[in-house]
């Protein structure tokens, strides 16, 4: 019953966030966009090049939104649902990395790997989708312009860690940071318009479906956002 309660409430909560973080950029996409047909005579190119920097920006993030909408259907109710394979786990992150230095060129990244091949059994993509979220979330919520990720043994798991030297997190929002409880108002510096409450908390649902955990703390220069992930199917966190 417990168990019933907290999915639904889980949905319920998606259901507001996932409206919020879809109209606005979409009410956004449209006011430039109209912008253009109806002043185009009298816009100068930097206006216009400032108008469809816009439609880009808001039509990525929904290009997110989406694509962590389909992870949590591929996850379900039913984790048995995961199709996990031992993948590198540099490449996989690699991968991560490339995208992500492609959206944002100006934004410093350094990565650390392991002189051993380290295999993970894991769904690439949805590993993949967690690591995007989480090197977005440092830009958009938390302004960093260095991020550093790194993956290390750590016993019988695979220790994951994207640190940024952005915001600090307030510490009262630590405890329920991946519920997806986060309201737009709540978020330090915020634009208003994007919460990190449901991307966070389907790197949750994907870290726990692989039998992991996530976790996050504020440092001394920055914020970590850090997941385990067991090395054989024996190991559940």
């Amino acid at each position: 019953v417990d168990e019933r309660m907290q999915s639904e409430r889980f949905k319920a909560e998606l259901i507001t966030n996932v409206s919020h973080d879809l109209k606005t950029p979409l009410t956004s996409i449209m006011g430039s966009a109209s912008a253009i047909l109806e002043n185009d005579a009298v816009l100068t190119p930097q206006q216009r090049m400032s108008l469809l920097r816009n439609v880009r920006s808001e039509a990525q993030w929904l290009i997110r939104v989406v694509e962590n909408l389909l992870s949590i259907t591929r996850i379900g109710a039913d984790q048995a649902q995961i199709t996990k394979e031992p993948e590198a786990a540099e490449e996989v992150m690699g991968e991560a990395v490339r995208k992500f230095r492609k959206r944002f060129p100006g934004t410093s990244v350094c990565v650390s790997v392991p002189d051993d091949l380290l295999l993970v059994p894991m769904d690439a993509i949805l590993i993949e989708q967690v690591l995007s979220n989480l090197l977005e979330n440092a830009i958009f919520h938390g302004k960093a312009v260095h991020v550093k990720l790194s993956v290390q043994k750590d016993g019988p798991y695979a220790r994951f860690s994207v640190w940024n030297d952005g915001y600090h997190i307030p510490d009262k929002d630590l405890p329920t940071l991946f519920e997806g409880t986060l309201k737009h108002s709540e978020s330090t510096d915020c634009d208003g318009k994007r919460s990190m409450g449901l991307g966070l908390s389907v790197c949750q649902a994907i870290v726990h479906a692989h039998g992991g955990n996530i976790e996050a703390r504020n440092t001394e220069d920055g914020v970590e956002f850090a997941f385990r992930l067991p090395c054989s199917e024996e190991e559940q966190v």
